[in-house]
């Protein structure tokens, strides 16, 4: 039977044993993947280690490799929340195992595959975050170097760890439909990584099964602040034909945010003539007025799980390689035409 842990006392994997109502031995094989387990032994020993934030001791690994105690992070930037997010919980998490952290930033200045590869022979294991570098590069990485995916397409011999985007994104685009908007439009470039595609897949299969809503080409912009005006102008264009958007479903908070300030000074208001939604729940998301009705994603944990999976295959795990979807929730507050107190924003 699982039991509270005393906080005084260290988190060990005879306190996730003890958590999971398992054998040690059972918490070892879970974690090394040595041998199967079933799924709902699995799900209890993974729940135990993360409601206790268990990094697993480092061990297996054969002492005739390098050990340079170094995690590797490629990342496409570290503006915006997202990213100091999902770092922070990368290299806390790093930390806690006696691990430091190599960040490559893979941004338009720099060639990101040989920025890579120059840190490779540095690192006991890498995370490659987004669609930093090809598929090719990556087959060719995992082959010597123990690899994690984060939110980008999985690829065969590789962990990797995502969060949930299709079922979120259609939850918002029903919400809007359910307040009567028909004429939606997605904001953001469809395929500028697999959450973007996701989340307009989503918004897509949401459309398809509301009789009467009208399906308008996506506002193909980069989801970030100072591509607001570009969707301003749309509108703008779209006005001129003939053709009112009433509902904006935007890639992330940050687009969607700016777009909401830039279409106030534009003289129209959100959410009565047109309502916004974004994906991420930055803390802005509940401050602006009305606030923003979103998509709440686990950054840190993604950042944090990713840590977790690149230790288990730096010890030696090669069973049970499979993607980690972190789950995501809705979050309703009153840029998509709900009642919204502003007042209760410290709870929301």
């Amino acid at each position: 039977m699982p039991t509270e842990h005393d906080d005084a006392r260290p988190v060990t994997i005879y306190t996730v044993a003890e958590r999971a109502g398992v054998s040690i031995a059972t918490v070892s094989r879970v974690l090394s993947g040595s041998t199967p387990a079933s799924a709902m032994t699995r799900q209890r020993v993974l729940r135990a280690v993360e409601d206790l934030e268990y990094v697993p001791l480092r061990g297996g690994r054969t002492v005739d490799v390098p050990s340079h105690q170094t995690h590797g992070l490629v990342l496409p930037g570290l503006r915006g929340p997202y990213y100091s997010e999902l770092l922070s919980g990368f290299e806390s998490t790093a930390a806690r195992e006696g691990q430091s952290v190599v960040v490559v930033v893979c941004d338009a200045s720099k060639d990101a595959e040989a920025a890579v590869r120059k840190i490779l022979g540095r690192v006991d294991g890498i995370v490659i975050a987004n669609d930093t570098v090809s598929d090719a590069m990556v087959r060719q990485i995992v082959r010597s170097t123990p690899t994690v995916l984060v939110a980008r397409d999985a690829i065969e011999g590789c962990d990797s760890v995502q969060v949930e985007n299709f079922i979120s994104s259609a939850e918002l685009t029903r919400h809007l439909l359910e307040h009567g908007r028909t004429r939606l439009v997605f904001v953001g470039d469809t395929a500028a990584s697999h959450d973007i595609s996701e989340r307009y897949r989503g918004f897509q299969h949401a459309l398809s099964r509301r009789r009467g809503a009208e399906v308008a080409p996506p506002i193909r912009v980069e989801f970030e602040e100072r591509s607001g005006r570009q969707v301003i102008e749309a509108l703008r264009a779209a006005a001129a034909d003939g053709v009112e958007i009433d509902g904006l479903v935007c890639a992330n908070d940050e687009l969607a945010l700016a777009t909401m300030v830039l279409l106030g000074r534009d003289g129209r208001r959100v959410p009565q003539d047109v309502a916004v939604v974004g994906f991420d729940d930055i803390m802005t998301s509940r401050y602006l007025a009305p606030g923003l009705t979103t998509v709440q994603q686990p950054m840190r944990e993604l950042g944090r799980w990713a840590a977790i999976r690149l230790h288990e295959r730096i010890g030696g795990r090669r069973f049970d390689v499979h993607p980690q979807v972190l789950p995501t929730r809705m979050v309703v507050r009153g840029s998509c035409g709900c009642d919204w107190d502003q007042a209760s924003v410290a709870g929301a």
